[in-house]
């Protein structure tokens, strides 16, 4: 018989805040620009 896998109670993992304010950061400093069909990543630090 098949296992009932939806019956087993998953714990909720939750990021740390610093984690969350790492990834935010990051994001808002990644600026992508594209020139002719070409993308460039640049990080504005």
């Amino acid at each position: 018989m098949a296992k009932l896998y939806s019956e087993k109670k998953v714990k909720k993992m939750y990021p740390k805040k610093e984690t969350v304010n790492f990834l935010l950061n990051y994001s808002r400093a990644l600026r992508i620009s594209t020139y002719k069909n070409i993308q460039f990543e640049n990080i504005l630090n």
